[in-house]
Formats: C-alpha cells, sequence, structure tokens
C-alpha cells in the first residue's frame, strides 16, 4: 500500500510537470515572510485588473505559476500578497521569470528584460512621487501668500519638469519596449497627467509607431493607438482655433469626393458660404438644387464660393448625391457625421446650416434666413 501510495505522488507530480511544461511562460520565486500563503495573479487589461489565479506559497515561501501567453502580445501580470502589489511582471511567449519578493512590495526578477524595464519605470515613478507629496505637504502647512510658499511652488514646478523630461527621454530610447505605455499613463496628482501638454500627442503617435512594428497584435498598443488619435485630433483642433484668429475664421481641411483634401482657406471667393448640411436628408438634397445651385450660378462669377461640408458617416451615400447633382462648388465630407470636429469647431447648432465669411472674416450679421435674404445679402456684397 505504501508502494502504491508512492507511486501515486510520483505520478500526480509528473502530471502537474506535464501541465506547467505545456504553458508558454513560467514563474518560480520565493517570499521569505510569507509561508504558506496566498498568492493573488493578477492580468492588466487597459485599466483595471483581472485575476487570473490564486496560488499557495509552500512552508519556506516558495511558489511556482505558469501561464499561456500569445507569441507577439506580451502581458502585464501582478503578484498580490493581500492588498499589497509585491511584483510586477511584463511577460512575453518563452520567459523563465524568477522572482524574490517580500510582503512590503519590494522584490527583484531576473530572466525577462522587459520586466526589469518595467521595475525601474515604476522605481522612478514611486521616488517622484515621493518627492513631489513631501513638497505638497510642505505647501499645504505654508500661507500661501508667502515668500516661503511661492518657493515650494517653484520646487514643484522643477520637480514637474525634471521627471517630464526625463520620462520623455526614457520614451524616445525605449521606442521599441511596451514599458513605455505605464509612463504615457502617468499621473502627477489626481487631475493631472504628466504627459498633460496638448504637443505630447505627436510622442504618443511616434510611440505607436515604433510598437507596431514589434507588437501589431498587442492590446495595449491598440488602446494606446486610440488614445494617440484623440490626442492628435484635439491638437489639430486647437492648431485650427490659433490658425482663426489669424485668418480670421477657423480653417477646415477637409476629403472631397476623390479623396483630395481642400482647405477652406484656399478658395478664392469674395464671399464664401461654409455650408453644413446631410445627403441623407432628401430635404437637404432638394435644397441644394431648388436653392443653392440657381444661386451659385448666378453669383459665382461675382465672386461667390460654397464649401458644403457634409455630416454623412456613409460617405457613398453623399459621394453618390453630389455626382448626381453636379453642383459645381467645394464638397467635402470626413464620414465622421456627429463626431467631425468640424462641427465642434464652428458650433453648428443644427443641418442645414450656413456661415457667411466675407473678404476672410465671418458675417456675424448676415440675417440670412431663406433663398431671397440671401440673394438680398449677395446682391449687396457683391
Amino acid at each position: 500500500m505504501r508502494r502504491f501510495k508512492s507511486l501515486a505522488i510520483a505520478a500526480l507530480g509528473l502530471a502537474l510537470v506535464a501541465v506547467s511544461c505545456g504553458k508558454s511562460v513560467r514563474v518560480t520565486g520565493v517570499v521569505a515572510d510569507a509561508p504558506q500563503s496566498d498568492l493573488v495573479v493578477k492580468l492588466l487589461e487597459m485599466n483595471r485588473y483581472k485575476v487570473l489565479d490564486t496560488i499557495k506559497t509552500d512552508a519556506s515561501g516558495s511558489f511556482r505559476y505558469a501561464l499561456d501567453v500569445e507569441k507577439g502580445q506580451p502581458e502585464f501580470i501582478y503578484l498580490f500578497h493581500g492588498d499589497t502589489r509585491i511584483a510586477s511582471l511584463l511577460l512575453q511567449d518563452g520567459d523563465r521569470v524568477s522572482v524574490t519578493a517580500d510582503t512590503l512590495g519590494n522584490y527583484s526578477v531576473t530572466g525577462s528584460e522587459e520586466t526589469s524595464k518595467l521595475i525601474e519605470v515604476e522605481r522612478a515613478e514611486a521616488a517622484f512621487n515621493s518627492s513631489f507629496a513631501s513638497a505638497s505637504a510642505k505647501l499645504a502647512d505654508l500661507d500661501p501668500s508667502s515668500k516661503a510658499a511661492e518657493e515650494v511652488r517653484r520646487d514643484l514646478a522643477k520637480l514637474y519638469i525634471a521627471y517630464y523630461r526625463d520620462r520623455v527621454k526614457y520614451v524616445m530610447q525605449n521606442p521599441y519596449s511596451l514599458t513605455v505605455i505605464p509612463v504615457f499613463y502617468q499621473n502627477v496628482t489626481s487631475d493631472l497627467p504628466l504627459f498633460s501638454q496638448t504637443t505630447d500627442a505627436i510622442h504618443f503617435r511616434n510611440a505607436v509607431d515604433s510598437l507596431k512594428t514589434v507588437y501589431p497584435q498587442s492590446k495595449y498598443v491598440a488602446a494606446l493607438e486610440k488614445v494617440a488619435r484623440d490626442r492628435y485630433s484635439y491638437m489639430s483642433f486647437e492648431n485650427q482655433v490659433a490658425m482663426a484668429a489669424e485668418v480670421g475664421f477657423p480653417d477646415l481641411d477637409l476629403p472631397d469626393e476623390n479623396g483630395n483634401k481642400v482647405k477652406l482657406s484656399s478658395l478664392g471667393g469674395k464671399v464664401v458660404l461654409v455650408y453644413f448640411w446631410m445627403a441623407e436628408s432628401a430635404e437637404q438634397k432638394m435644397l441644394n438644387l431648388d436653392m443653392l445651385k440657381p444661386v451659385y450660378e448666378k453669383y459665382h462669377p461675382r465672386g461667390l464660393d460654397i464649401y458644403a461640408v457634409s455630416l454623412d458617416q456613409d460617405k457613398s451615400v453623399w459621394a453618390n448625391a453630389i455626382r448626381n447633382q453636379k453642383t459645381g462648388w467645394t464638397n467635402v465630407c470626413d464620414g465622421k457625421g456627429a463626431s467631425s470636429p468640424a462641427l465642434t469647431l464652428y458650433n453648428v447648432p443644427g443641418v442645414p446650416y450656413v456661415y457667411v465669411i466675407k473678404d476672410g472674416e465671418i458675417v456675424n450679421d448676415a440675417k440670412i434666413s431663406d433663398e431671397a435674404s440671401l440673394r438680398r445679402y449677395l446682391d449687396s456684397a457683391l
């Protein structure tokens, strides 16, 4: 019986080894001050953790764990003891990692270069947070109008600028490492992201372009790409607003029916109608033919241009409509519908809607409500 029991245990051990060997990543380690304790393994899913498993250390605090990681899709994995995160790992297919940790969050890792970089990133962040929190606490005890408080505020600004520049340097020096992703999501305070400048959109986009060459299927890269697109759109929006102060109106640069971008500022008419509409609306399509086309044909030789911005999401519907109507004026559409930056830039209350630009300035008192009022305005303006 004893021999049979020994054979059964041996067989079970072999089975466990076989299962472990079937996984693409293996993690071994020791948490010396946590014998016979539960460790929780968590996976980072964008902005939250997902619990993968609970493992138990042995009498010496040692543990083993194996998991599957898809090739080319590294995963951010974290070990927790209770509520304390005791190790951060960035694991990729084939990694064999060894962890030495304690229950206070001090740890070291061998066997993963990316994890070593992640540790550096987290330690740099922790050091900055500690210095910034210390200075902030000092400021809170001072009279806000005092000279001492002003000096502390300058110190806080210096701390922020120095750390920001250091993290930009890290991102630029590690273009193909996924460890740049948590750097981009760092915060100085609860309402101040580390990368808070509008032009940081360029750093986001450059990082995404580099990471996609190595990790085209990574969910983390895909999420960062969405943030990069949003930031770049906002930066473009701010640039357009800044340009508006120079040219007298918010400039637009949208694709025509051939996919070629046309700038509003490129139109040379003395009077330009910026016309927002939707081809999906039969009534608005008829408006083009019944009202705008006759007006355009009469006043275009005298200096009228029309920049018609479609807010359709189905660009094929729009393209078919303008080809059939043969209006002759400039037709553009970005296919973003109600999310089009043009809509926000011009604060369009609804469609159809017309803004009048005369001699490079928006006319606020044109008072155009129908064809008759439009013709009266054009007779006086042209």
